[in-house]
């Protein structure tokens, strides 16, 4: 599969461009581009920019995920992961942290702060039946395959 070019505009000039961290890695990590530093208090969440706005193709999405590390070391995560960036947006790239842990974290200049997988969408058109097809699971709801 080709590798699609993306349109990227530096909206900051000390913006840190996106960039996957390996060379297997799913997703490119965002940084902050912050003029002086935030701290998100436990509970608190804030908008952090990143410098950066870009024109995805139609037919791809940009998905901002938290990063593990972050989640499991701080409590910081993406409040409304995934995060989903649509083709016809062009505005700055951003990203609603939140801190769930239980100390004060903050966040400088450069700090990578979630990454972004751009991935290919589907557009469906809904076919409105009197009945579905039938499963195994049926209508089995959360937590109706067992709890482990």
């Amino acid at each position: 599969m080709n590798d699609p070019h993306i349109p990227l505009q530096r909206l900051h000039p000390h913006a840190i461009l996106p960039s996957y961290q390996t060379t297997h890695a799913a997703g490119l990590d965002l940084c902050a581009c912050l003029e002086s530093p935030v701290t998100l208090e436990p509970g608190g969440r804030a908008l952090i920019p990143t410098g950066w706005a870009m024109a995805l193709p139609d037919g791809l999405e940009g998905q901002v995920r938290p990063r593990s590390g972050l989640a499991a070391h701080h409590g910081i995560t993406v409040l409304n992961a995934p995060g989903t960036i649509d083709s016809d947006y062009r505005g700055e790239l951003k990203v609603l942290l939140i801190n769930l842990g239980p100390l004060p974290w903050e966040i400088t200049h450069g700090a990578r702060i979630a990454q972004l997988v751009v991935a290919p969408i589907l557009r469906i058109q809904w076919a409105e039946q009197e009945s579905l097809p039938l499963t195994a699971r049926a209508a089995g709801g959360f937590g109706h395959t067992g709890s482990h």
